[in-house]
């Protein structure tokens, strides 16, 4: 398998497992948009709407979003906000 399959593959899953968290985070007026994936297997992703500026922002990020995506991705090795 190349790795622009793989790539592609990995980023297949991330966007998969990011659909799960949305509903719980649009519920609450938030969202979040992938914005990539970076050579160490961080996914990137950019905060919007009631969860740009919200103070729980980086337990939302840590134990929601993250949490999700390690057990439904285990290649990824963190998750980060980006502006």
């Amino acid at each position: 398998m190349s790795e622009e399959t793989k790539s592609e593959e990995l980023r297949e899953q991330v966007e998969a497992a990011l659909a799960q968290v949305r509903p719980s985070l649009e519920a609450d007026g938030g969202g979040v948009e992938f914005v990539g994936i970076t050579d160490d297997k961080v996914v990137e992703v950019r905060l919007q709407g009631a969860c740009k500026g919200c103070p729980m922002r980086q337990m939302t990020l840590s134990t929601g979003i993250g949490r999700v995506l390690r057990q439904e991705v285990p290649e990824v090795t963190d998750v980060r906000a980006v502006d």
